[in-house]
């Protein structure tokens, strides 16, 4: 589809999103930080309020192909960026996924700084609603959407799944707001298909316990911050930011990386929910890396294959 179109589709109001800007990649190299793609758009407002944290990026594979798998990928950053959406590249995750033939939609969220928990989520959600509604406009398939994320964009990837159609969830005489209203596309589905989770947290109220270096009880932890108070003060605010308390078993497959020296999110929490996945019936692959820390050692070119040997059979399977 030709930039014209899209720009009168934006003026329709048929998308909620400024003119995106496609161009062709100019790197040659597939080494981390570089980015082999036939198309991309940039700083797509998938929410239409001008924030920086509601843009994501559409990369296209080289190949030519009339519709794309899509996968959408999420950063690590302890919940404090609103900005970090091309560290999918940086890391290595988005290359790897471009040369399989997989689009790749790199998007920002709210900071804990600017907006508690579920804010986040609800960020997420309207990201992949605004990708399905417009799937047709960047030459994306939204017969499969999977997500990943590593750190804390892993813990949203595991949310993102075990919350498929959740709306909202009750618990304890107090409901929360999953799904949110962010957007245009409210009535658009945004359910994924499968779940790559990279050394996530996922029950912070377990993290000390389990030999973490940093004090994650601390009022000032990424944890804290992010649901606005002392985690262990706020035990029922942790367990709606838990993915584990949505898994059912129609939760989609997942399959979780974690080293086991890594000093700031403790392998434990990857067990748990892996453990706790599997209780309830859905599938779930975990991958413990010998020696593996947060990130290095763990986030390699032999774990990448793993990843889209994954999404591969999910495909193949949904």
């Amino acid at each position: 589809m030709n930039l014209l179109k899209i720009f009168l589709l934006v003026a329709s109001g048929f998308l909620a999103a400024p003119v995106p800007s496609g161009a062709q990649s100019p790197q040659q190299s597939s080494e981390k930080g570089e980015i082999r793609s036939s198309r991309h758009w940039t700083d797509l407002d998938y929410v239409g309020d001008g924030q920086t944290g509601h843009r994501l990026d559409i990369h296209l594979p080289e190949k030519e192909l009339e519709r794309y798998p899509v996968i959408i990928s999420i950063y690590g950053s302890a919940w404090f960026s609103n900005n970090s959406k091309g560290a999918t590249f940086s890391e290595g995750i988005g290359q790897a996924l471009l040369e399989t033939g997989y689009a790749v939609v790199t998007i920002n969220h709210r900071s804990s700084n600017e907006a508690k928990f579920p804010a986040q989520i609800q960020d997420v959600k309207a990201a992949i609603r605004f990708v399905r509604a417009n799937a047709g406009m960047f030459s994306l398939d939204p017969g499969f959407i999977g997500i990943t994320g590593w750190s804390s964009g892993g813990h949203l990837a595991a949310l993102t799944g075990t919350t498929n159609n959740v709306d909202t969830y009750e618990f304890d005489g107090r409901t929360i707001d999953i799904e949110g209203e962010l957007g245009r596309f409210t009535k658009t589905s945004s359910h994924v298909d499968a779940v790559v989770d990279w050394f996530g947290p996922a029950n912070f109220l377990t993290m000390d316990e389990c030999g973490s270096t940093m004090s994650h009880n601390d009022e000032k932890s990424p944890e804290s911050s992010l649901i606005g108070g002392p985690i262990q003060s706020n035990r029922e605010k942790c367990y709606f930011a838990d993915p584990a308390t949505y898994a059912n078993a129609q939760t989609p497959s997942f399959l979780i990386f974690h080293g086991d020296e890594d000093p700031l999110v403790p392998h434990c929490q990857s067990e748990y929910l892996h453990e706790k996945l599997r209780s309830t019936g859905a599938e779930s692959e975990l991958v413990i890396i010998p020696e593996g820390k947060h990130g290095p050692g763990v986030l390699i070119p032999e774990n990448f294959q793993k990843m889209i040997s994954f999404f591969n059979q999910q495909r193949v399977d949904s």
